[in-house]
């Protein structure tokens, strides 16, 4: 029943795209009377909007973490070619922009509008379920306005459905980033109150919740309190966001897993440690709708010419793509070899002749499935969004900006890392070597070993303060503007009311 929903909502939602200069079209009189008639059409259409996010996952991947310090500004140890040379070198331009059309959220924007002014009025879904559906599409709408705000700083705002009377006035300027944060903001708001009470995960994971607005008001809040000038007091908002959903959902509901890999298990998708997820299953859609294998997944060919030290041997793993976004050699060394979230993360490649020399190392933490009767591998794994261990570090983070004591968060990390070997004495917070570098580098350390390949790293680094972006990545820092994203040129042509981002 499910997927013929999904498959409902896809074609309803498909009805109301969007070109030109936002990618916006008008939404049709013809084809709109026709739908929202029912219970169900509302229902089908909030599925269809949950799927417009993961056909968009790949593109907000690329935003929150393909300029950091996670990957290869050249060619990789696979010889393959480094196909997004202009983002992992940060050497973006107009010409080359790295992503065109803001990334296509607009399209998705467009929908949650339509959405939203639809189901405010309407009588045919139960108060429950209507106010549900609002707290999920407001909290979406500030999720993807914030990954444009993050990227392009002033952007255009527009929180009303595209229609046929609007057709010759789709020329708009963009609004200042602030004015955005705040629309923003008054989006998690409005979320917030429309959830209401209801902290449930209805369904599944895989849906937006209270709890992943609560999540992403902590990320808007610390954001704002570090880089636009809200200071504690943003800070503390940002901590009672994460506590309301500490006390409103168990332990038993919402926790760390044991194990690092289990979060990642392929059978156990939407384990207690996930708040919110983009899924992904067999004769569904593969991760990233197969861009994760046909670009950070090595040739099954070129790993055979390999040694595998885990099993002693030649490679014969079975898995087979493309690393055509190769990642940098020395992230192997960044974990020490008693943190499990090594092995969790990545795959070292040795020399086949002794006394097998390091020779790189590829991503190793979605491993996907081998369906029966098949040779190779399948990834059509969950991408996490937000989950447990994002809000401890978070925790953490905003109680450092509020003279609080990160300590404990900092350790149930560290202790599910180490698992047997942990030592609070050697290991635990701020007793490790490199603790005494300060809080800031002790937090983006431990969330670069713990979210590595989730989306995070860059926009990680821009969050804590430019002096960490030039610090670890490839950016110049005699542009600091260019840590925004450039809108490619088709863009501006379109919509005249456009200016290029500074420093372009």
């Amino acid at each position: 029943m499910k997927n013929k929903i999904i498959s409902l909502a896809i074609m309803t939602a498909s009805l109301f795209t969007m070109t030109g200069c936002l990618d916006m079209e008008p939404v049709s009189s013809i084809t709109d009377k026709n739908m929202w008639e029912s219970e169900g059409q509302f229902t089908s259409f909030v599925y269809g909007v949950h799927s417009r996010l993961r056909e968009n996952s790949f593109n907000m991947f690329v935003l929150g973490e393909l300029r950091s310090d996670i990957y290869n500004p050249s060619t990789g140890w696979t010889g393959e070619s480094n196909k997004v040379e202009e983002i992992t070198s940060n050497i973006l331009s107009q010409e080359r922009p790295g992503l065109s059309n803001f990334a296509g959220l607009y399209s998705n924007i467009n929908q949650i509008n339509l959405f939203i002014s639809k189901a405010a009025d309407t009588n045919l879904l139960k108060e429950a379920d209507k106010a549900y559906y609002l707290g999920q599409m407001y909290g979406l709408r500030a999720f993807y306005y914030f990954h444009l705000l993050r990227s392009w700083g002033d952007v255009v705002w527009t929180d009303q459905p595209s229609t046929g009377f609007e057709i010759g006035k789709l020329d708009k300027a963009a609004s200042p980033a602030a004015e955005i944060m705040e629309k923003i903001k008054a989006d998690i708001q409005s979320s917030e109150d429309s959830f209401g009470t209801d902290y449930s995960f209805r369904e599944s994971r895989t849906f937006w919740s209270k709890a992943a607005t609560l999540m992403l008001k902590a990320e808007v809040y610390l954001w704002s309190g570090r880089r636009m000038g809200g200071g504690s007091a943003d800070a503390t908002v940002a901590q009672n966001a994460l506590t309301d959903i500490q006390s409103h959902i168990s332990r038993e509901t919402l926790d760390l897993m044991p194990n690092y890999t289990d979060v990642f298990a392929y059978d156990d998708k939407g384990n207690k440690e996930i708040i919110f997820t983009i899924h992904n299953k067999q004769n569904e859609t593969d991760l990233f709708g197969g861009s994760w294998r046909n670009n950070l997944v090595p040739q099954r060919a070129t790993l055979s010419l390999y040694y595998d030290k885990e099993t002693d041997g030649q490679f014969e793993l079975n898995f087979n793509g493309n690393m055509y976004y190769p990642v940098r050699n020395e992230l192997y060394d960044k974990f020490d070899n008693l943190d499990t979230r090594k092995q969790g993360t990545l795959k070292a490649v040795f020399t086949m002749d002794a006394p097998h020399d390091y020779v790189g190392c590829f991503p190793y933490k979605y491993r996907g499935t081998t369906p029966s009767g098949a040779s190779e591998r399948l990834f059509a794994d969950d991408f996490p969004v937000y989950r447990y261990a994002d809000l401890l570090l978070m925790l953490a983070e905003a109680k450092s900006l509020t003279g609080g004591d990160p300590t404990a968060e900092i350790n149930l990390i560290r202790a599910r890392a180490y698992k047997a070997n942990y030592d609070v004495a050697t290991m635990g917070y701020p007793n490790m070597a490199g603790d005494k570098d300060g809080i800031n580098e002790v937090l983006l350390r431990e969330r670069y070993k713990e979210f590595m390949f989730e989306g995070k790293r860059w926009y990680d680094l821009r969050r804590f303060g430019d002096e960490y972006v030039f610090e670890y990545t490839t950016a110049d820092d005699s542009y600091p503007q260019r840590l925004l994203w450039p809108i490619d040129k088709n863009t501006l042509t379109n919509n005249p009311a456009l200016e290029q981002t500074p420093g372009y």
